[in-house]
């Protein structure tokens, strides 16, 4: 699982920072979560094939968030896109995108679907054999999602020597893989687990931007592999945090602390301050290991 993060500043863009866009890259799916200005170029630094996002996930309808989505669509109409692009986002983005293609003449030569989210609560908006998406409801000042991606379990691993030992034709490797017992050349039934291993552990991705503190995410993404959660602010802006619904590194922090996640990566910074390692510090007095994205980042877990 590789994350890389496009841009995670909050509000405006500037020469050095950009706002929120990342990809996630998991089961052999490329996934692109929000699309803030700049994502294109972004995607372009970091060598990321334009080709491969077939899957586009955004929280909610702040600029900073998805005004790099319909540059994004037209730009696939002029590489001569035809794959299916499929956009999830809050209700209400299907309009605004459409719009800007209608008024520029620029409808789509591909197959363009959107998924217009507006529950309240969970809910799986995709799944496939490998992976499944459900959103995370959070607290901010409009209709606002995270979005919790899980891989599934995979097959088990077939031991090579146990088997050949135990004489098992290979008509049955895949029911060993499956979990199923076999039987051998002389019709005894061997146990599963003489001819293989557990599957690798599974690994999880929760995206948690942009929210003010809401503990009741936690009992949703309980030990997560990563937690990605925004950090607008220090401590010593708490009251702008709660007036804006954002939360500090150190609300971020006691959410992965109470969920037992594996790590936290702090993102969404406001630009009002000169450096991020002050996140850091605040963060690590209630959890470890801190990580803190910046632009062109790239994690691997």
């Amino acid at each position: 699982m590789k994350v890389t993060i496009l841009g995670c500043y909050a509000a405006t863009p500037r020469t050095l920072t950009h706002p929120t866009s990342q990809v996630l890259e998991i089961k052999n799916h490329l996934f692109l979560i929000d699309c803030g200005e700049g994502t294109q170029v972004q995607l372009r630094k970091q060598k990321v094939r334009f080709s491969k996002i077939n899957h586009i996930f955004i929280s909610h309808l702040h600029g900073d968030h998805f005004f790099g989505l319909p540059g994004l669509v037209a730009t696939f109409r002029l590489l001569g896109r035809v794959n299916p692009l499929h956009i999830y986002g809050p209700k209400g983005i299907k309009e605004a995108v459409t719009l800007l293609l209608k008024l520029g003449d620029s409808w789509t030569n591909y197959p363009l679907h959107f998924h217009e989210l507006s529950s309240q609560a969970p809910e799986v908006v995709f799944e496939d054999k490998k992976v499944t998406v459900t959103t995370i409801p959070l607290d901010h000042r409009v209709y606002t999602n995270g979005f919790l991606f899980r891989e599934k379990v995979g097959s088990r691993k077939l031991e090579a020597q146990a088997v050949e030992a135990h004489g098992i034709d290979s008509c049955y490797f895949q029911n060993i893989k499956d979990g199923k017992d076999a039987p051998n050349k002389a019709g005894e039934i061997i146990p599963n687990a003489q001819l293989s291993s557990d599957p690798k552990p599974t690994k999880s991705y929760a995206f948690c931007s942009d929210t003010a503190y809401f503990p009741k995410i936690i009992a949703q993404i309980k030990e997560v592999t990563v937690l990605y959660h925004e950090s607008t602010f220090l401590e010593s802006e708490s009251d702008l945090a709660t007036k804006t619904k954002h939360s500090t590194a150190s609300q971020a922090a006691k959410i992965a602390e109470s969920a037992g996640v594996k790590s936290l990566i702090l993102g969404h910074y406001s630009t009002r301050y000169d450096g991020l390692q002050p996140f850091k510090e605040e963060a690590e007095v209630y959890f470890k290991p801190v990580l803190l994205a910046d632009d062109g980042r790239e994690f691997e877990f």
